[in-house]
């Protein structure tokens, strides 16, 4: 390999020493400069550390364009999604070869109809750096279409209005919203919810009538609430026009019959904090997963529409301490939940008569299993999702009455030579310091001998109580087929093992996150699938963080780390209200306005914690727009570690100029920089090819 990083000299940013006091404390950070997007200098440095990166990494050039054709060439190119009926139409979305992005069709009562174009995002996303198509909404008459899009990739949609039997697209265009429209049973008046122009928070939903201007549509609630974001959605029985509000840990929905749109919104259960709850409505009832009543893994709950106050709530299943409920889904003679058990997707059916009540069964540890679209109550099949490590992703329909699945697709991986039989997955367990277990999931070639020689990427997430569930990836086979073993550790702050699994990883209880993943790395090494020389974490957005903390804690451990997008610098961007996400996340990290919960915040924050030490070879991915995590965390970060890192490692940092948190938005351009991650993992084991 060509020693290029000594010949080299990385981009070195200026220090501006700023202060930050607050509770008689001050920092010092020299690099705060670099929040303005607008500023010049500031982009003639994020430029400079592309170029910088692209140097580094020019003798992989050949090597990532070999990897980025061989991971686009098992993906079926002209590709189409199953499609589901929903009010007299089949609705699908299809690809075409050689063009990135999809096409939105839909096929009137039969499938052997004609097609119905009804967005081609090809066209739409000419002379656009960047394009994202959000939401479409079918009007109930079936002639137009809402629509959103966003060609910046802040996620601040545009709306617009198709007459779907003409083609037309209508003056109305409403700018700066969230991207999810819904329409009212009258055929001609929209809710929309609408965004703070600073913070990117939701925080208003408004009514407007087709063909009026925009500038007289009616806002019918705000949420005035900083920590809490409002949407509005159809209840799936097309009655009720619900608004939700919700926080981390608190929500509150609004009803409307959809039939009066220019009636007010009544309260369903007003907020109380930490009471959450989510409805469906079915019949003359609404049924209710919460947590209400200590009932901390949630259960299921009925109450009659005329009566939605919480003291009329009835539980149709009981809380359960061991089994987490997850999701609903009603048809007119079932009821289907999703739940979770010891780490494991479950598809429970009930009849409403009550006599059946059974699981569907699954074989193995290291699967998802999820429901799918399912828009119709009197449907007598079940649409849902299966894939697990070693599996493709499968469309599969459940029939009630037969008892009979009819697999609709199964992902197609192309090229010739994967075999699911080539390759194994297992579940294992770590112990961590405090003596939890803590789950991971392995995949890796049939073949490959555990002798502590083998490099492992081993990934975690780690926050929100959202789950990384075990899940296929055609593009991960190009790490695995080059003798990489690939670990998911299911860390505390997800809900792998329930609700209690996130409890106890957040807030004051966050370092648990962190500890966990370096726990399963220890429990890697010393169980032979891998060692200190060829271990390499990775993590994206809070698993960003979790990478800042880790090298923090245990540099040693690791060869190599990729951060996508990292929220590194905690503690700042906490006690900016400004921001967007900031203060809709107390609940998850705390308000560091509160002494407590700011020494704990500081006490890990990755960026107050760089110290003048060695640390592993590291790639860091952001992108200029990106609304979740502003740019300048991870620039601010290398910055820093560059000026006091101990070690000769690679430190690479690449901005992705036209893109946002999701990356580049066309269907293959994100697997460029899946080539440039990729590449730089397998140049650190001199792997070339």
């Amino acid at each position: 390999m060509p020693n290029t990083i000594n010949t080299i000299n990385p981009p070195v940013a200026k220090k501006i020493p700023y202060k930050l006091t607050i509770h008689n404390d001050t920092r010092i950070d020299n690099y705060y400069w670099l929040n303005d997007r607008e500023d010049k200098e500031v982009l003639d440095y994020l430029n400079a550390e592309n170029e910088y990166t692209k140097a580094i990494m020019q003798h992989t050039e050949s090597f990532q364009k070999e990897l980025f054709e061989e991971m686009k060439a098992r993906i079926k190119e002209d590709d189409t999604s199953v499609p589901y009926k929903l009010n007299g139409y089949w609705y699908f979305t299809k690809f075409e070869t050689g063009k990135d992005y999809p096409i939105y069709v839909r096929k009137k009562e039969h499938l052997e109809a004609p097609e119905e174009i009804m967005f081609d995002c090809n066209a739409m996303a000419k002379n656009h750096a960047y394009f994202k198509l959000g939401g479409i909404s079918i009007s109930p008459d079936n002639t137009m279409a809402a629509f959103s899009t966003d060609v910046v990739s802040r996620r601040q949609y545009t709306i617009q209005v198709k007459n779907l039997i003409t083609g037309e697209i209508y003056t109305d265009e409403i700018k700066n919203t969230t991207g999810s429209i819904t329409w009212a049973n009258d055929n001609k008046t929209l809710f929309y919810s609408k965004k703070d122009e600073v913070t990117l928070r939701s925080h208003k939903i408004f009514r407007h009538v087709l063909g009026t201007d925009v500038e007289d549509d009616i806002e019918v609630f705000h949420e005035e609430d900083e920590t809490f974001n409002t949407f509005i959605y159809k209840t799936k029985s097309k009655k009720y026009l619900v608004i939700g509000s919700s926080s981390t840990l608190t929500t509150e929905y609004r009803i409307l019959n959809a039939n009066t749109p220019n009636e007010p919104f009544k309260v369903f259960q007003k907020r109380t904090q930490d009471l959450e709850y989510s409805i469906a409505h079915f019949h003359d009832s609404f049924y209710i997963i919460t947590n209400a009543n200590e009932s901390i893994n949630f259960k299921v709950c009925k109450t009659l529409e005329t009566k939605t106050n919480k003291e009329n709530w009835e539980d149709i299943i009981p809380h359960r301490k061991h089994v987490l409920v997850e999701d609903i889904e009603i048809f007119k003679d079932y009821l289907v939940v999703n739940e979770r058990e010891n780490g494991l997707n479950n598809i429970r059916i009930i009849s409403w008569e009550g006599n059946e009540d059974y699981y569907l069964p699954f074989d193995n540890e290291t699967y998802n299993a999820y429901l799918g679209n399912n828009p119709d109550f009197e449907s007598d099949t079940l649409r849902y999702g299966y894939n697990g490590l070693t599996n493709p992703s499968s469309i599969i329909d459940y029939n009630f009455k037969t008892k009979t699945k009819d697999i609709k697709k199964e992902q197609e991986v192309l090229g010739g030579t994967f075999k699911k039989e080539n390759y194994e997955s297992k579940r294992i367990w770590a112990t961590a310091r405090d003596g939890v277990k803590i789950p991971i999931s392995i995949v890796y070639k049939k073949g490959v001998k555990l002798d502590g020689k083998n490099p492992l990427l081993q990934y975690a997430y780690g926050s929100y109580g959202s789950t990384t569930d075990p899940t296929f990836s055609s593009i991960r086979l190009s790490l695995l087929d080059r003798g990489f073993v690939y670990a998911i550790s299911h860390v505390r702050g997800g809900e792998y093992l329930g609700r209690n699994w996130y409890e106890n990883g957040k807030l004051l209880t966050k370092k648990n996150t962190f500890t966990d993943f370096i726990d399963c790395s220890k429990h890697l090494i010393s169980e032979g699938y891998t060692s200190e020389k060829h271990l390499y974490a990775y993590g994206g957005s809070a698993g960003g963080l979790l990478m800042g903390a880790i090298i923090n804690m245990n540099p040693e451990l690791y060869n190599g780390v990729l951060a996508a997008v990292p929220f590194v610098d905690v503690v700042t961007t906490m006690l900016d209200e400004s921001i967007p996400l900031t203060t809709g996340e107390y609940d998850e990290w705390g308000n560091p306005n509160n002494i407590e919960f700011y020494n704990y915040m500081k006490s890990y924050s990755p960026y107050d914690n760089v110290e003048a030490k060695a640390y592993p070879n590291m790639l860091v991915t952001t992108g200029l727009h990106d609304s979740q995590v502003q740019y300048w965390e991870p620039a601010k970060w290398v910055a820093k570690l560059r000026d006091l890192k101990t070690d000769t490692n690679k430190l690479l940092l690449h901005t992705d100029m036209d893109a946002g948190h999701g990356g580049a938005s066309g269907r293959f351009e994100s697997l460029k920089e899946v080539a440039l991650e990729y590449a730089f993992l397998l140049d650190l084991e001199d792997i070339r090819r």
